[in-house]
């Protein structure tokens, strides 16, 4: 009997178009936004509100891999607690620690080369397409949310050690964001590391702007409310996701015999 043509399933995380883009930016600020404002502006302190995120965090992806399809809500719901648990993460390694920004940094990028090798390594490829079965979905949310604390550490360590500010820091993420859509549409690059480029990317370019939302005037920041900015830009994502148009990527199934 002849193969038959393999057949296109549907992977349990949204389709990247520019839609995706623009909901991820946004999740990123709400994390540090979010983040800031239970650590800072309700004192909870750095170590209470990593083990809070962390929490939510692994009950919403332990709910996305039980999930039997992709669901925009929950899906995004994982995002923004991933990117918030990110910050309270991040900053905690980098003050509470003392391990600076330098050395957060760096050791979130380890962590992150080790998970998609990983990766790499059981399943052959690291595409996002592919997300569909428990195994591959916990690969999947283990190497977001190391790319979210990450781009928070690269953000801080922009901004702060840089001495670009977040007005600054946030301009050379943008610019790094067109390289990538530059090389994404007229190149041939792979388009597998295009994406995890652009995620990593899209991280620090919100946590930025997130600071310069709700950093004091003095240190080059808007000194908005962080729970008000917080609840804007969530009321945002909600109407973003409940209004635009999502749907499931494909990814090519096992041909039958």
């Amino acid at each position: 009997m002849h193969a038959a043509a393999p057949q296109r399933t549907f992977s349990k995380v949204p389709e990247v178009t520019l839609i995706f883009w623009i909901i991820k930016i946004a999740a990123t600020t709400l994390g540090e936004t979010g983040g800031d404002s239970i650590t800072m502006t309700f004192n909870w302190g750095y170590l209470a509100g990593t083990v809070l995120f962390l929490a939510v965090l692994i009950a919403l992806v332990i709910a996305q891999i039980l999930a039997r399809k992709f669901h925009p809500f929950l899906y995004w719901a994982t995002i923004v607690a991933s990117t918030t648990f990110g910050t309270t993460m991040a900053d905690f390694a980098d003050r509470s620690l003392g391990i600076g920004y330098t050395g957060g940094a760096s050791l979130l990028f380890a962590l992150l080369m080790l998970t998609l090798g990983a990766w790499y390594w059981s399943e052959g490829t690291v595409s996002v397409n592919t997300v569909s079965m428990p195994r591959v979905e916990a690969f999947y949310w283990a190497a977001i949310t190391f790319s979210q604390t990450l781009g928070t550490a690269l953000g801080d360590w922009i901004a702060d050690t840089g001495g670009l500010g977040y007005e600054g820091g946030a301009l050379v993420f943008t610019a790094a964001l067109a390289v990538v859509a530059i090389l994404y549409y007229s190149t041939g690059v792979s388009r597998v590391f295009l994406f995890w480029a652009a995620f990593i990317l899209t991280r620090p370019l919100g946590a930025t702007v997130g600071d310069f939302l709700d950093k004091p005037v003095s240190h080059g920041g808007l000194a908005l409310s962080r729970p008000l900015a917080s609840l804007a830009i969530a009321v945002f994502i909600v109407l973003c996701v409940a209004l635009l148009p999502q749907r499931a990527g494909l990814h090519p199934g096992t041909a039958e015999t």
